[in-house]
């Protein structure tokens, strides 16, 4: 078969180009799945930020999400649909009340984010400032359950991040602080 040479040029960015989108792909995936464990890394649902499924999940229980690109470093979640809700509220700044218990993994940690603030967009000499290792999330529809647990998130165990504001939630760290 003979090519016409004038068509090079566009399969060269045509290949180029898909082979790019595809790494990403890839790239955004496994960042997404690093916030899962293990056991449910075959079964979620994966979106990018922009809800273009990257991968199809089996049970709908969670979904994940890769490091948003706004922020440098790791960040990627996977919530189930309680933190779904929590999320679009946050994201929006609308108000949110738990419906029901909801739990959101992000084993491959955080770069970090203020423990008092929910808009703090980088640490302050005031705003407890903490980059979290691997933790789990948990929302509460009743909130008087959070006044059990301190809100230092240096005390070596689960504690209240954004207590009294919406978006309130248990912080359960399951491995070291970066």
């Amino acid at each position: 078969m003979k090519v016409n040479k004038s068509y090079m040029p566009v399969w060269l960015v045509l290949m180029t180009v898909f082979g790019v989108n595809a790494a990403n792909h890839e790239q955004l995936l496994k960042d997404a799945l690093s916030a899962a464990p293990p056991s449910l890394r075959d079964k979620v649902t994966v979106m990018d930020w922009n809800h273009n499924v990257l991968q199809k999940g089996t049970d709908g229980t969670y979904t994940c999400f890769p490091t948003p690109a706004q922020l440098q470093g790791t960040a990627p979640m996977c919530m189930d649909a309680a933190w779904m809700e929590w999320a679009d509220a946050w994201m929006n700044k609308k108000p949110f009340e738990a419906k029901t218990i909801g739990i959101s993994y992000m084993l491959a940690g955080d770069e970090g984010a203020s423990n008092i603030d929910p808009y703090a967009k980088g640490e302050t000499a005031d705003n407890q400032w903490v980059k979290e290792g691997p933790h789990l999330m948990i929302i509460t529809p009743d909130k008087n359950l959070l006044n059990s647990l301190p809100t230092d998130p240096h005390n070596g165990g689960p504690y209240v991040m954004w207590k009294d504001t919406p978006y309130a939630h248990i912080m359960v760290p399951v491995g070291e602080k970066k």
